[in-house]
């Protein structure tokens, strides 16, 4: 088929253009379908306990992750600035997946452990306080609101539904797990614990 006769017919491009983008999205997305690699949780990783679930939708609501990745690349100049890269193990169990390399804060995906409580409430409350030349804005309002149990106990129950090994006893626990609990407790329950159980991985 000549190219001249392509670029002339509007409707040909189009479809075209749908094989093409169809047979790369098919090459791309199959394989990591069928990977155990990519569906199988690494060692150590399991579902979100209901506190730190309640904090990731906190993260992923107030759009964090429009200025920090969790998403470690595997060059030596990531991995000795966060610690080792990301494999696709590790993220079975987010919905949806925190990847990125827009960078306008650091990358989170092993901040677990690395500053106390108190730095991240302060943190979170008052950035500059801690560094003066952030940019990052301030969540005062997440020490007034408190985590809804019930929400968290639906959350929990579609999980289960939609895979995630969570049990009865889990779900029925869930509201009693957050009973009392703000927002900032929960952001910072999931924020201390990223990365914590792939630390040692070498």
């Amino acid at each position: 088929m000549r190219h001249d006769t392509i670029e002339k017919s509007v409707n040909l491009m189009i479809v075209l253009i749908i094989v093409a983008i169809s047979i790369g999205g098919l090459i791309e997305i199959v394989p990591l379908m069928i990977s155990s690699d990519a569906n199988e949780p690494a060692e150590n990783i399991e579902p979100y306990p209901p506190l730190r679930l309640a904090g990731r939708d906190i993260y992923v609501r107030e759009g964090c992750y429009n200025c920090h990745s969790q998403m470690i690349r595997p060059f030596r100049s990531e991995t000795e600035r966060y610690g080792p890269y990301l494999t696709a193990g590790e993220t079975v169990y987010d919905r949806p997946f925190q990847f990125g390399s827009k960078r306008t804060g650091p990358d989170l995906a092993r901040v677990g452990g690395r500053y106390s409580d108190d730095w991240q409430r302060l943190h979170l409350t008052d950035p500059r306080a801690l560094v003066p030349e952030s940019n990052m804005p301030a969540y005062p309002w997440l020490t007034d609101n408190m985590v809804d149990g019930e929400l968290i106990t639906k959350k929990l129950r579609t999980l289960q539904f939609l895979g995630d090994p969570y049990t009865d006893e889990q779900i029925a626990g869930a509201a009693a797990a957050v009973e009392g609990k703000s927002e900032m407790d929960a952001l910072i329950a999931y924020l201390q614990e990223l990365g914590t159980n792939r630390k040692n991985r070498r």
